[in-house]
């Protein structure tokens, strides 16, 4: 991963504030991307627990108010959980564990995630980042004013369905479900078969316990937790790169660099809600160098100057509605604008 950054990084990477950029920026925040393993373990077993404490009060609780919320805290967790296989598979936690490895794995298929298409549509995600055209695989489709003036009114409808607020709430359904496992086994039945079994676990579980009549054990212990986890997760996702202070540019304008810094947010949150996000907010960050774990990146930002001044969103509700008003990039404005209609 260190090997593709760097060559990513490239010349004419904008200067940073203190004269260092592309390669040489990356460089620095090389010492950072040392995990501790003993520390990562910690962090996983401790929420790993917190999430079996969690599943366990959503099934068990006597009141079905109490059972809600902890499925609710349950979602906000495993959105945690994600950020663990997540770095994992950027080879910034326990990578070489092969007790991390199979732990991983099962939480691919959790969580609707499976290793090998997640692999192919992230990676292409982070060398691909605000180019203007050629970032919608692993990513929400973006077009310029241009482009959407010369679209068909099929086309503008699909462009409105994938980024509507709706279909990002709906996330479980339509990003993960529907993009991760059933589109992915479609596109390549041979290579993303295991998107196949997480669809399979999956209706499996809630085929028996229904049958068994524990639907309320489906709701609470496994549905209503992976719909939150699936929805935080996809507006997580479509936030760090659709803000108002995003820059995007031309694939011969476009280095890693500037897509890290002026193309991926830094999104502010309280501690709590930096817990359950695995410090994703610093998503600038992890852009520049996605070797680095989880905890240090706050470190990472600390540390460097040029990473302190990043473009910012937050969980405001005013922040969330500003987000979803920007649709299209208008390379005239040099910035995100909505629909003209």
């Amino acid at each position: 991963m260190a090997t593709m950054v760097e060559h990513a990084a490239g010349e004419g990477a904008r200067p940073a504030a203190d004269g260092r950029d592309g390669k040489d920026l990356i460089l620095a925040t090389k010492p950072f991307a040392v995990e501790d393993t003993r520390r990562s373990w910690l962090h996983v077993l401790s929420t790993l627990a917190v999430l079996g404490a969690t599943t366990a009060t959503a099934l068990l609780a006597p009141w079905w108010t109490a059972r809600a919320a902890a499925a609710v805290i349950s979602g906000l967790v495993m959105v945690r959980v994600f950020i663990f296989f997540h770095d994992h598979m950027h080879g910034a936690l326990l990578r070489r564990s092969s007790v991390a490895k199979a732990l991983f794995t099962v939480v691919g298929l959790v969580l609707l995630t499976p290793k090998r298409v997640w692999k192919e549509t992230h990676n292409y995600h982070h060398a691909h980042t605000a180019k203007l055209v050629g970032s919608h695989i692993g990513s929400y489709l973006m077009v310029s004013t241009d482009m959407w003036r010369k679209m068909s009114p099929a086309q503008k409808r699909m462009y409105k369905l994938i980024r509507h607020p709706l279909t990002i709430l709906f996330g479980f359904f339509t990003i993960f479900i529907g993009g991760m496992c059933v589109s992915a086994f479609k596109r390549n039945p041979k290579k993303n078969w295991d998107s196949a079994l997480a669809l399979a676990l999956h209706v499996a579980a809630a085929a028996t316990l229904i049958g068994l009549g524990l639907w309320q054990a489906y709701v609470f212990g496994l549905f209503l937790p992976l719909f939150v986890a699936s929805a935080a997760g996809g507006y997580l996702f479509y936030a760090q790169h659709n803000y108002p202070d995003v820059d995007v540019k031309p694939r011969t304008e476009w280095t890693y660099a500037h897509a890290a810094l002026e193309s991926s947010s830094y999104m502010e949150m309280g501690p709590l809600m930096r817990w359950f996000c695995g410090n994703i907010g610093y998503h600038h960050v992890h852009h520049l160098n996605p070797s680095i774990p989880f905890y240090r990146l706050p470190e990472a930002m600390a540390a460097l100057p040029e990473l302190q001044q990043p473009g910012k969103t937050s969980l405001r509700p005013r922040d969330i509605v500003a987000c979803f008003r920007l649709k299209l990039w208008d390379a005239e404005a040099g910035k995100m604008v909505g629909y003209p209609d």
